[in-house]
């Protein structure tokens, strides 16, 4: 009966591992994930060939140009 309650502990213990690195390793789904891997792509494709990240405006302020007035 110990081997069996042994087998069970280490099955146990192995799910919960395998568990732990699924949740950990799998591919965000959100909206804004899918959306930073597009321009991730369309970076490394870009023709001057560094792949240079673009810079994102800080939040709050968007930068449209100069304002007309």
């Amino acid at each position: 009966m110990s081997s069996l309650v042994f087998l069970g502990i280490a099955l146990v213990v192995s799910l919960i591992g395998c568990l732990l690195l699924w949740v950990r390793n799998r591919q965000p789904r959100s909206m804004d994930a899918h959306i930073r891997d597009f321009a991730r792509e369309l970076d490394a494709l870009s023709p001057d060939g560094r792949g240079a990240p673009r810079r994102r405006p800080p939040r709050g302020r968007q930068s449209r140009g100069p304002r007309p007035g």
